[in-house]
């Protein structure tokens, strides 16, 4: 009896060592998972901090474009704001020479003697109409060429 109980201690002894055996290999299986997740995670960290940072000068760059668009586009604005009133100024002009032409005209029926004078005048306005024209047309040429 003696050797029955000495042999289920060597039994029970066997199959502790495979135990511990088995249970090493698992948690050195499992120190090789925890290790290569570590450096995953290590290589996924560069990776973040890597794109953050080219995040962030991209951001920087699109900060400065808009920046840069808007005060274009307020630049803009001004010019666009000029060109229409040189539009309206434009018109009065144009409406005024109708009023005169009309004027003129039943002038010319009514004191024929008067006639040359405001044919003389018509004349001179159109002269400084025409120069304005052209120093309009170099200012737009100026403005455009900017």
């Amino acid at each position: 009896m003696e050797i029955i109980l000495y042999l289920s201690v060597a039994i029970i002894a066997i199959a502790f060592a495979v135990l511990v055996y088995f249970v090493a290999q698992t948690l050195k299986s499992l120190k090789d998972t925890l290790s290569n997740t570590a450096k995953t995670l290590d290589s996924l960290e560069k990776q973040m901090n890597g794109l953050t940072t080219e995040t962030t000068a991209l951001l920087h760059k699109t900060n400065l474009l808009a920046e840069d668009i808007q005060g274009k586009s307020e630049a803009l604005d001004t010019v666009f704001v000029q060109v229409k009133e040189v539009g309206t100024s434009l018109g009065k002009m144009n409406h005024s020479f109708q009023n005169i032409t009309g004027k003129v005209t039943e002038e010319a029926e009514r004191q024929s003697e008067q006639v040359t004078k405001v044919v003389q005048w018509g004349n001179a306005a159109m002269q400084i109409w025409q120069k304005w024209q052209v120093k309009k047309k170099a200012t737009d040429q100026y403005i455009d060429s900017k």
